[in-house]
């Protein structure tokens, strides 16, 4: 089994003005969802092999604080310019090129290309707000194989859901 977070960055910052795009920072309430998220999922037991990030500060901001709640030491995080802004084939391509050691992968990034992942890769998440994560199982040994292999269970949790 593979396991695939796609997690969407915290909600980030439009201060101040003029700032280019992959500088903005978090918002206050990015500041308290991600790390909120990342105890749920340390609650649920996620423990990635390895944690990539977009090179944008609010991403990578997110994958620190996510990194913090669950015993991942923030210096093994991976930073990947594919992931900003992101491109559909390119995040797949990605994907399959990850070593098979790996069972479990934490990808942080942006929409509207997560969304188009995480909609290709289980046909039914339609949205994924800030913060938001998808955790995706797939019945397969090869990260190579991903676009083929049966998706076994879909999660979407994100700070609002009851």
């Amino acid at each position: 089994m593979k396991t695939l977070f796609l997690v969407r960055h915290a909600k980030s910052s439009r201060d101040p003005p003029g700032l280019p795009d992959e500088d903005r920072p978090l918002a206050g309430r990015g500041e308290r969802d991600a790390p909120k998220m990342g105890r749920r999922l340390a609650k649920r037991d996620a423990e990635p092999d390895l944690i990539l990030s977009s090179p944008a500060s609010r991403a990578l901001a997110t994958a620190k604080l996510f990194a913090a709640k669950l015993h991942y030491k923030p210096k093994r995080i991976v930073v990947d310019r594919r992931l900003y802004p992101g491109r559909l084939e390119e995040l797949l391509t990605m994907i399959e090129e990850l070593d098979d050691e790996l069972d479990s992968v934490m990808l942080f990034g942006h929409n509207p290309a997560l969304l188009r992942l995480a909609h290709r890769l289980s046909l039914t998440v339609a949205r994924l707000p800030t913060s938001a994560v998808a955790e995706l199982v797939f019945d397969t040994r090869s990260w190579r194989e991903l676009r083929k292999a049966p998706l076994r269970r879909m999660a979407l949790d994100y700070p609002r859901k009851s």
